[in-house]
């Protein structure tokens, strides 16, 4: 399984140069069956790492581009009447995929954007009272501008807390920037991508990853992690128990995806930061990555 992980990494890198440990993240979050927040300036690759992540999985796949006056009716469907019927049908909105990116959705309202709650979390949605579930796997993928660019409005803290990751790509070195410039076009070498991860060997690979061994001691290191964070000055709330379950999650998918079938504190410290860091900023921008840091400071490994 390690062997068709790295070959999902490789030619994700083809596509996204210089940031393996960006990628690495990315793939760990869908194995751990986490929906993905990748947060940058434009132009930094994140629509492009979205698009080619969901052509590797070889799943049913609907782009939303939320806008400023994308109404919740837009992403869910809705029904209108048919003549022919005699009644109400209902028309799917583009929730209704395997893989869902959300692109720009800081910049819809926090109405359309608490659509996507319930879907998030229940892999349902609840449409003029009926209940209609969702296809299996379901992904959102979201990229999102940061909150101090025009437009945008920040999303709350309880849709920040259904994204198990948020990853930040950043600007590429100066060897990756210039291999971007004299290489292919990446939307046309992303348009060419094979899927090289479908269905059953997804769903093998998040087995595989349910199987994955936490030792008591790893439970306790990470029981503390989660105190100490709600002890933190300045911290209004800590990391809550959805964080802690998500935290445990991706740990044991980083350790499946390195061919250990048990997580090490390691494997903790490693996904930690794309955890934690947007759980913890609280509408400080910037905030998260110095707390995430003074928690792995304050906590040690060893009670």
């Amino acid at each position: 399984m390690k062997q068709l992980v790295d070959s999902v990494v490789r030619e994700l890198n083809q596509i996204l140069l210089g940031k393996e440990q960006q990628v690495r993240l990315a793939v760990c979050c869908l194995l751990a069956r986490g929906h993905l927040l990748i947060e940058d300036i434009p132009g930094m690759g994140k629509t492009t790492l979205s698009h080619a992540l969901a052509r590797i999985m070889g799943l049913s796949y609907q782009r939303i581009q939320f806008t400023n006056d994308l109404l919740p009716a837009d992403v869910l469907g809705y029904s209108m009447f048919d003549k022919e019927a005699g009644s109400l049908v209902f028309h799917p909105g583009p929730i209704f995929a395997q893989v869902v990116l959300a692109d720009e959705i800081n910049r819809a309202s926090p109405r359309t954007q608490s659509a996507l709650l319930e879907a998030m979390e229940e892999r349902q949605v609840s449409i003029e009272g009926e209940t209609r579930p969702l296809p299996h796997p379901f992904f959102v993928i979201a990229t999102q501008n940061p909150i101090e660019q025009g437009g945008t409005y920040p999303l709350p803290e309880s849709q920040l807390d259904r994204f198990l990751m948020r990853l930040r790509l950043g600007y590429p070195d100066p060897q990756a920037e210039r291999e971007l410039l004299e290489g292919e076009d990446r939307r046309a070498m992303t348009e060419k991508l094979a899927s090289i991860l479908p269905q059953k060997e997804l769903t093998s690979l998040q087995e595989a990853v349910e199987r994955v061994s936490a030792s008591p001691a790893l439970l306790d290191y990470v029981q503390r992690l989660l105190e100490q964070s709600r002890r933190m000055p300045g911290v209004m709330y800590g990391l809550s128990p959805r964080a802690g379950l998500g935290l445990l999650r991706a740990a044991k998918s980083w350790a499946m995806m390195h061919g250990r079938h048990h997580a090490l504190p390691d494997d903790i410290q490693a996904v930690l930061p794309s955890v934690a860091e947007h759980r913890l900023e609280q509408g400080q921008s910037g905030k998260g990555a110095e707390r995430v840091r003074q928690l792995l400071s304050s906590v040690s490994v060893l009670q």
